[in-house]
Formats: structure tokens, sequence, C-alpha cells
């Protein structure tokens, strides 16, 4: 089933900067998906670091367990991302480690690198067992046809879609000891989204040179005020995965302390690509129309803030009344009251599109309900609550809830 570009997409494409160090190849495998690319190696230069963040999921993806073990084997060196689109590899059993692990020596017989600096990802259809033998053929040619240019990232962004009805992609610049340091980064999702811990699928390379530690670190912070930030449909994927691969090619100085003051332009980037990226997909979430931010203040920690904040993202009550234009604020309480976090009911404020809306735990006296009402009608929402506690507060995007969510997903299979 072919979809119709979201609505909410970007309305241009993004310049995506080269990475010194990193080069992608694209193929057609024609494994799920007909006559388009769903084969994507990116390979890094020698000497190059990774760090990755994945999914909690108790059945998480046979890939998913690869990397996080290569990553700890070969101790966050990198020379390779193997992806393919169209089967999670998830809910696999043994043969899904087969899989990967034919595949993960493929590509590294292909590169004369060690396995451990060989990482994989899948996103697809959840327990169907990956027939490695359709996909082997390619890991030549994928090294073959290596590119580095704005036009490689663009189609590793095509490649790795499934429902996606745009590529998501996004490039940042910022200086080390002056020196230009860039960072690149794909992503995909549509569905199934409510990551712990970052999201579907999503690869960030950086000529910046930073340790694996300190990587980790770094990123692990980003991705909790963005990836950790966003749900559609408040369901956790089996195949999340966030990698940042360092090729160090930058030329700035050495850094070895967290605390450096060089590395403040660098977190600020990493922080601001990620968040392009999780929003890219919280646009592209499947049958949306809306994009919604959530804003809460007054709560008694920020992670309280959070929690509060995801209880009304994820409410299908309010998700419903934003697709209808139904400015039925009480939808808002609910979500709050039911979040388990501590909220004082007669401090408690609510603001939509800037306009108060309730006030000390009641409804403004003025209230008028069609100024909110046609912000409700537009195709980006501003949701403020304090819950009059403290001073923890958070921010949080997700999207409408339409009947086209029902109809991609009812499909998903067929």
């Amino acid at each position: 089933m072919k979809l119709p570009k979201s609505p909410l997409a970007p309305k241009a494409v993004p310049y995506l900067r080269p990475i010194r160090g990193a080069r992608l190849a694209v193929m057609v495998s024609n494994y799920r998906y007909r006559e388009r690319p769903d084969l994507l190696l990116m390979t890094f230069e020698e000497g190059s670091v990774a760090t990755g963040v994945f999914t909690r999921s108790l059945t998480a993806g046979a890939p998913v367990g690869w990397s996080r073990r290569a990553l700890k084997e070969g101790q966050g060196k990198v020379r390779a991302i193997l992806v393919n689109a169209g089967n999670a590899n998830a809910f696999t059993g043994r043969r899904g480690d087969a899989a990967v692990d034919q595949l993960g020596r493929a590509v590294a017989q292909t590169l004369r690198c060690p396995v451990s600096e060989v990482l994989q990802a899948s996103t697809g259809v959840i327990g169907e067992p990956l027939d490695a033998q359709r996909l082997l053929p390619f890991v030549a040619d994928l090294a073959r046809n290596q590119g580095e240019g704005p036009a490689a990232w663009q189609q590793a962004a095509e490649a790795i879609r499934t429902t996606d009805t745009f590529p998501k992609a996004s490039s940042r610049q910022c200086t080390i000891d002056g020196k230009p340091v860039t960072l690149t980064g794909i992503a995909k999702g549509s569905g199934m989204i409510a990551p712990d811990m970052a999201t579907m699928l999503a690869f960030v390379a950086t000529d910046a040179a930073v340790p694996p530690p300190m990587l980790q670190a770094i990123t692990l912070a980003a991705a909790q005020c963005t990836f950790n930030c966003i749900t559609v449909d408040s369901d956790t994927s089996t195949s999340d995965s966030l990698v940042v691969v360092a090729t160090g090619k930058a030329g700035h100085g050495k850094v070895d302390n967290i605390e450096d003051e060089r590395l403040k332009g660098f977190r600020v980037a990493l922080t601001a690509l990620l968040r392009d990226l999780a929003l890219m997909v919280v646009r592209d979430g499947e049958g949306a129309q809306k994009l919604v931010s959530i804003r809460v203040g007054g709560a008694e920690n920020d992670t309280a803030a959070r929690r509060i904040a995801l209880s009304i993202a994820n409410s299908p009550l309010v998700k419903t009344a934003i697709a209808g234009a139904d400015a039925n604020w009480g939808r808002i309480v609910m979500a709050v009251g039911k979040a388990g976090e501590r909220a004082d009911r007669d401090r408690l404020a609510i603001h939509i599109g800037g306009i108060a809306v309730a006030r000390d735990g009641a409804r403004v006296e003025d209230y008028e309900e069609i100024p909110v009402a046609e912000h409700m009608r537009g195709e980006e929402i501003e949701i403020h609550v304090d819950v009059g506690v403290g001073e923890g507060q958070a921010e949080v995007w997700t999207c409408d809830l339409t009947h086209g969510y029902i109809d991609i997903n009812a499909d998903y299979r067929s």
C-alpha cells in the first residue's frame, strides 16, 4: 500500500553534509518492497568509534542483541552498519540469531575487519524469519558502490523506510578547538512509536573525535530529551536502535574529559540533530494530521513532568479530540490525574494555544471556546499544563489519532 506524504512533512529537503570517514551504499533486494532501495550498508574508516542506545523491550530483535554484543566486545570500535527494511527479524528465535551471524560475518569478511566491528539493524514485520541467503549476495556490491556525498545520505534515508511517507535526515555543525565539526543523521519511524531509549532506527555520523564512554554519555543525555520524548501510539518497538559513530577526522585536539567546555557546542549540535529527527518521526505518525507539543511545568521533578506529559500525549481521548478539533480540555485533566504523579487539583492550570483555559483548579471565568477551537483546527497544537507542586518541567511531542492509523495498521501485512 503506497501512502500519501504526510501533510506535516517538511516543505524542503535538507542539505545533508558529508562526513569525513563515512561512506554509504543502498541496493534493491526486493526482499519485501518491490523496486525500491531496502538495504543499506554504512562503512567507516578504521579508527572510528560508536555508541548505541537500544530498546529495552523484552522481545528485542536479533539485530539489537547482535549490536549490543558487538559494541561491548569491540569496545566501541566500528567499521560498518548493515540495515534492512521490511523484516524486523524479531521474535524469530535461533533462526534469527543465525541470520544476523551469517550477515555480520559476510560484512566483516568483505571489509576485512573483526566481526565485532559490524553492527546491524532491521525494521519491518515481527515474527517472520529473515532469510539471510537472500541478502548475502548483495554485501559485496554494497561495499563496492560506496558514496559519501549528500545524495548518498539521501538515498540511505530512503532505503530504511517502511510505512514512513517521507525520508528523515538532518545535518548540524559546530566547532571544537576552532575546527569545523559536522554531524549528519537519518532516521525511520512512523508507527509503533513510544521509545524506551531512542527511537525506531536512527544513525548519526560525525567527524568529531570523541572516545566511546564520553560519546555514550552525551548520546544518552541527548536521546532522553528528544527521542524519549516522542510518542505516536504508546507502543515501544522491538527494533529501536540509535547508533552514533565518530570517525575522528575533524582534526581537533584530544578530548578526554566529559566536562571539557570544548564539548559544549558538540552536545548542543547532537541534541538539536536528534530533535530534528525525532520531530520528523512524529510529523510522519501514521495517519497524523497534526503535530502536538505538550509542555508540563510545576511538577515535583523533571521525571514526574515527563510522565505527566506522556500520559497526556498517549491518551486516545486527548488525541482523538485533537483530531476532531474538539476543545475538550477535560480530557487533559483526566490524563494528568491518571499519570500517578503528584498534582495539586486546586492549583492546576491549562493553556491551549497560549489561551488560558483552566486556572486554580477550575475553568477560567471568562473562558471562550471559539479561539481555542480555532487553534485546534491548525496543524500545530500547543498544550501547556502547570500542576502546581514544584519546579519540574518537560516537553514531549505527539500527533493526533485519526482513522488513517487504523487503515495503515490493519493493512500492514497484506
